[in-house]
């Protein structure tokens, strides 16, 4: 079971926002590393602990207890309900589909004993900072694993800031995770930060992924430099060699499928 929605209250000092650990042990240890100096209660996730990487459990269980709010990504939701696949809508046959079929067994397998960890989490986590209020949600309000992109039109970002404020009242942001590449952009006034993965790089090329850190109402995008060599080399030890293993260290996905004409092989970060 999940809860739809959870009040933080006001958070003061920075915040730190990251998503998609992905079964990303090194990274996320690196991350936290970073992180030392915030408080947990100022951690947030945006959901996606548990993903394409080889060590499920044990980034759930770090996650878990030195992060004070996970929002329930798509993986969350489908392991805790049983599923057979991601959830992410993956077109029948694509390279992201077959991909998928190969880390969700492996990690669903291994997160049998380990699901109470990933139950009753928030689908939108609302907080308060410097003066503005923000609401966090994994992918899109109505529809969890949706992909939302810098280059969408401003109607996609009306439409789902309207969704989410008929539901938790009136915000001046939100952030979100799930597509993997991390951006800022402001419609009509509101803010909409993707806070980027950390488990994965955003397809740039280089082996760094991307966290934010939220401070007296700025938005600042980090890259986080972890032994992507030893995380990759964990999957290929796991028999994980769909892909993704050597993303970690080429800094390109193994699919371009889910991305937009415009962005793609696109060096946003070049």
């Amino acid at each position: 079971m999940t809860q739809r929605f959870v009040d933080l209250g006001v958070l003061d000092g920075p915040v730190l926002l990251f998503g998609g650990p992905y079964s990303n042990l090194h990274a996320t240890r690196a991350l936290l590393a970073q992180a030392r100096d915030i408080p947990r209660g100022n951690r947030i996730c945006t959901g996606d602990v548990v993903a394409y990487c080889a060590h499920p459990v044990e980034t759930t269980a770090l996650v878990a207890d030195q992060v004070g709010t996970i929002v329930a990504g798509n993986c969350e939701l489908q392991l805790t309900s049983g599923q057979e696949d991601c959830g992410c809508g993956f077109e029948e046959g694509s390279a992201c589909d077959l991909a998928s079929k190969s880390w969700f067994p492996y990690a669903a397998e291994r997160m049998r004993g380990s699901l109470d960890l990933l139950e009753n989490l928030p689908e939108i986590a609302v907080f308060q900072h410097s003066g503005r209020r923000y609401a966090v949600i994994h992918g899109g309000v109505s529809d969890v694993s949706r992909f939302i992109w810098s280059v969408d039109s401003d109607n996609v970002f009306k439409n789902e800031i309207s969704s989410l404020e008929g539901e938790v009242g009136e915000v001046d942001g939100i952030v979100c995770g799930h597509s993997g590449i991390p951006f800022e952009r402001f419609v009509d006034g509101k803010q909409w930060v993707n806070a980027g993965v950390v488990g994965m790089p955003p397809h740039d090329g280089r082996p760094q992924t991307r966290y934010c850190v939220m401070q007296d109402g700025q938005v600042m995008f980090h890259e986080l430099s972890y032994d992507h060599q030893a995380a990759a080399q964990a999957m290929r030890e796991a028999g994980l060699t769909q892909g993704y293993e050597v993303s970690l260290i080429s800094g390109i996905w193994p699919s371009e499928d889910i991305l937009p004409d415009k962005m793609r092989r696109e060096r946003l970060y070049a």
